[in-house]
């Protein structure tokens, strides 16, 4: 599954391949409430606006995550 600003936190979070790896990187730009409620609703490029990242930016350091 290709990550995108449109694909949900929770979805990201619970791809095999990424999501564990995934989580420091998240949380080092900001974003705390993996567990949240918000997490399951909420998109990488909504929480990127909300969180001030730049959301190219943080897509190309998942997408390396998934490579690896």
């Amino acid at each position: 599954m290709a990550i995108t600003k449109d694909t949900i936190i929770a979805d990201l979070l619970n791809m095999e391949n990424v999501g564990p790896k995934a989580v420091p990187l998240l949380q080092a730009v900001g974003m705390h409430c993996l567990g949240c409620a918000m997490a399951s609703g909420e998109t990488i490029g909504q929480a990127c606006e909300a969180h001030g990242v730049d959301v190219d930016e943080l897509l190309a350091n998942l997408t390396a995550l998934e490579a690896q």
